[in-house]
């Protein structure tokens, strides 16, 4: 693991859970800028009190490894490419995940899915919207991106191009199920909350 840096120990110090990062995330601006405009590191996000997926993630990783968590992810593929990350942990063998987003259904997770995939398909439902639907997922530590996540003053693009070239795991889903979804987007009706979403 690379030298904590001491930022990250003094946020670590009022931040000690995945339910705590979790709100500490929620309180940043969620950063709505243009896709491809910036891609900041978690010192850069916090630094500029905004926070898309993957800054909401590198955030997650950087502070709660402080506490031991390893920097694990889940990257989604959407077939409109609006692709989704978020930040994922281990509690008593079960699965969990920190995410930020504008739609409050994608972000995190209690511990509560005994797999990888389980934890996945609890994003399919709330994905769905005019043009989006949840075709596969893949895990990955963030140092394999080989990129300064944690601490770069400048954009890391290097972490964005890994995702987009790794191959992810596929998730096969009923149309049927699909449309009915569409169907309930259309008609404006929310989805219910799940007891899992935090």
């Amino acid at each position: 693991m690379n030298r904590i840096d001491p930022f990250f120990f003094r946020l670590a110090k009022k931040y000690r859970t995945p339910w705590q990062v979790q709100k500490f995330i929620q309180t940043l601006k969620y950063n709505s800028e243009s896709k491809g405009v910036t891609l900041r590191s978690a010192r850069s996000a916090i630094l500029a009190k905004t926070a898309h997926c993957i800054e909401a993630a590198f955030i997650s990783a950087a502070i709660l490894e402080v506490h031991q968590y390893p920097p694990l992810i889940l990257d989604f593929e959407s077939q409109d490419g609006l692709d989704h990350v978020i930040f994922v942990f281990q509690k008593k063998g079960l699965w969990g995940a920190i995410g930020r987003s504008r739609d409050h259904g994608l972000e995190g997770r209690a511990p509560v899915y005994r797999t990888l995939r389980d934890l996945a398909w609890s994003y399919f439902d709330p994905y769905v919207d005019g043009t989006g639907r949840l075709k596969a997922y893949q895990f990955l530590h963030l140092d394999d991106t080989s990129s300064p996540w944690r601490t770069s003053p400048r954009n890391v693009w290097r972490a964005e191009d890994y995702l987009l070239s790794i191959p992810h795991i596929k998730l096969k889903s009923s149309s049927r199920r699909y449309n009915k979804l569409v169907k309930l987007h259309e008609a404006k009706t929310p989805l219910p909350r799940s007891k899992a979403w935090w």
